[in-house]
């Protein structure tokens, strides 16, 4: 049987990449080249996914324009609820790889069917998959409850799901049983009022949600690592020596490991998990565009990854 991974982009974008040789404010720079993509967090899943050597296709909201070009690249199902599709803009630097971002709002929804819609066609496709994704930031006219809801059935359906938003979506989708969530250290620190500056203070603030009924809490940290927190356990994982270049999507990255840990299993090794999670998140840091991950780097740094268990301190209720 075919394992496919389906994902969700509401407020998808076109990637724009500017290569200079070094970025200072406020001076006139010579663009050595531009490279233009679609993304959003979901397509840059999709595309690490596949990658990865795992089926994957796409849906969300787009326009016809948007969704053509996807369907060039990979499968697609779009909604086409949007009146145009925003643009992202990353400045990267030749000289040491870093990178400075604009992120566009995006258009306004205005069909007042669309989430329906999407809900109905990601629920038509789950008999057909065996992982979900739902990722990014949500276009305007489209409530935030709208993420929790479509998981709320995808974890029904026994699919796996995980939950790459923020804000008020988070909040709303940290209640759905089940749920996987993988938030930066900053957007969980907003969602439980907790410090999250060490894997230990990670821990204290995740374990809260577990005991709500979420499934597992993924943190990244960025060029330290990441840790992992279920009912059963928790794990810290990190390279021994950060990698430097353009994080603009090792997150996107890491939700794809994720969820190829997940899918097809019931039991996963969050050890292994983890240790592919960390080497697929930093093999994209090397690559200036999101979406791409140097596979061969990615081999190579899967041995240095150091895992460690964490202890679990004693569960404490708390409200949401």
């Amino acid at each position: 049987m075919v394992v496919v991974i389906l994902t969700v982009t509401m407020n998808p974008a076109y990637d724009m990449t500017y290569r200079v040789e070094r970025f200072e404010r406020g001076k006139a720079h010579q663009v050595r080249s531009v490279e233009q993509r679609i993304g959003g967090k979901g397509i840059n899943v999709t595309r690490v996914l596949n990658q990865l050597g795992k089926y994957a296709r796409a849906t969300g909201f787009s326009d016809h324009a948007f969704a053509a070009a996807a369907e060039l690249e990979m499968p697609v199902d779009f909604v086409h609820a949007l009146p145009w599709v925003r643009r992202t803009v990353a400045i990267s630097e030749s000289e040491d790889g870093t990178a400075t971002a604009l992120w566009e709002p995006g258009a306004r929804v205005s069909n007042p069917h669309a989430a329906e819609q999407l809900a109905v066609r990601v629920a038509g496709l789950l008999p057909e998959i065996s992982g979900l994704v739902i990722a990014g930031s949500l276009p305007g006219g489209i409530e935030p409850a709208l993420p929790a809801e479509i998981a709320r059935t995808a974890i029904a359906a026994d699919v796996p799901t995980v939950v790459d938003v923020d804000g008020e979506a988070l909040r709303l989708a940290a209640q759905v049983p089940g749920i996987v969530l993988t938030p930066n250290v900053a957007e969980l620190r907003l969602l439980t009022g907790a410090e999250t500056d060490s894997a230990d203070q990670i821990v204290t603030a995740a374990r809260p949600l577990i005991a709500h009924g979420v499934r597992a809490v993924v943190a990244t940290r960025g060029p330290v690592g990441m840790v992992a927190v279920t009912a059963d356990g928790a794990w810290s994982a990190a390279l021994t020596q950060p990698l430097a270049g353009n994080p603009t999507g090792a997150g996107d990255s890491a939700v794809a490991a994720v969820i190829a840990g997940l899918s097809g299993t019931s039991s996963p090794d969050w050890t292994a998990l983890l240790t592919d999670a960390v080497a697929t998140s930093a093999a994209a840091v090397v690559i200036p565009v999101a979406g791409e991950i140097d596979r061969g780097l990615r081999t190579r740094l899967a041995p240095t990854v150091q895992v460690e268990q964490l202890n679990l301190p004693k569960s404490h209720e708390t409200s949401l």
